[in-house]
């Protein structure tokens, strides 16, 4: 088992997982280095020699000095045309940053962005809905499913923003790379910082299902 978030590995306790630092949807790490991601795998591999239950962890200390060091200014969004200047507010941010979106859309017909079922065009919602929650406020939205738990609905709707905010960067930047928009996302945006917010309250409930939920919505 390749394991994403530590926590929820030692919860479930499986009888042999790895550690990966990397992001979501990227449980091998860099994409397009078949030599790094052959290593992941060989380390995950060679768990099947030791005695179950065993968690180990894969180091890869290039990937998270990058990925912590922010980016620059000079490196996001500021030449004419690259991109909009991301705002405090992290509604207006959403506006801006989804015209870049729609571009995309229109150049590839297609988009990773639908998993709430709620358009893009009224993703402000959602940021009344996290801003809400995160405030320790008792939110909820009339477009969750009744039979999503909360915890859920939230994960859910972090993974349709920050897939906007991807498809938008690689229409600001186009040749960037997934470590680059990752950093881009997590260091430079205010959403970003709004789910890290989400996030904590989520890990601090006594609810087990916000908490289980809690990883899945910002690292």
């Amino acid at each position: 088992m390749l394991a994403l978030v530590r926590e929820h590995a030692v919860a479930v306790q499986p009888p042999r997982a790895l550690y990966v630092p990397y992001p979501f949807g990227a449980p091998l790490g860099r994409p397009l280095d078949a030599e790094h991601q052959h290593r992941v795998l060989a380390a995950a591999l060679a768990l099947l020699e030791r005695n179950a239950p065993s968690l180990a962890d894969f180091n890869d200390s290039e990937y998270i000095e990058q990925r912590g060091a922010p980016m620059q200014n000079s490196e996001v969004d500021t030449k004419p045309g690259c991109g909009p200047r991301l705002d405090a507010n992290p509604a207006t941010e959403t506006t801006r940053v989804r015209q870049y979106y729609n571009q995309w859309v229109e150049r590839r017909g297609r988009t990773t962005v639908g998993v709430t079922g709620i358009s893009p065009s009224r993703f402000r919602a959602i940021i009344r809905f996290l801003e809400d929650y995160a405030a320790g406020k008792d939110a909820d939205m009339r477009e969750r499913p009744s039979h999503i738990p909360l915890g859920e609905w939230i994960r859910l709707c972090a993974l349709d923003l920050r897939a906007m905010f991807s498809e938008a960067k690689m229409v600001m930047h186009p040749g960037v790379t997934s470590d680059e928009i990752d950093r881009w996302f997590w260091s430079e945006t205010s959403v970003a910082a709004l789910l890290v917010r989400v996030r904590d309250r989520m890990a601090a409930s006594d609810d087990a299902t916000l908490r289980g939920a809690a990883y899945g919505v910002a690292r």
